[in-house]
């Protein structure tokens, strides 16, 4: 407890309230528009889900002891590339990715 305290009260080499005011702004906006690129990667995802969903389709085969037989056909989905979808699988991509969130890995040689 003391040695909390004596921290407390030290000012030596104390940081200086509008560099924490500074350091906090670059931090929250360097979070929102990560945040912003994270919701658009969800909300595409999420219409992906949407779309599969709604092609289910209950397919069934029922053949009857008079010998008709009747069926229905299954259900497909394709799922079409988004915006960003191929963002970070090259690092070279041309366009409008500006909202799109890329990481880019160099490979290193073993050793």
């Amino acid at each position: 407890m003391l040695v909390l305290q004596r921290l407390w009260k030290e000012e030596a080499g104390a940081i200086v309230s509008s560099e924490l005011v500074l350091i906090a702004t670059l931090l929250v906006i360097g979070v929102v528009t990560g945040l912003s690129s994270v919701r658009t990667a969800v909300v595409t995802e999420l219409g992906d889900v949407a779309d599969a969903i709604g092609t289910i389709n209950q397919s069934f085969s029922f053949g009857g002891t008079t010998g008709h037989h009747s069926a229905t056909s299954a259900s497909a989905f394709t799922d079409t590339p988004d915006a960003c979808d191929d963002v970070g699988q090259n690092c070279t991509q041309t366009g409008n990715t500006s909202h799109c969130l890329q990481v880019c890995t160099t490979p290193h040689a073993p050793g």
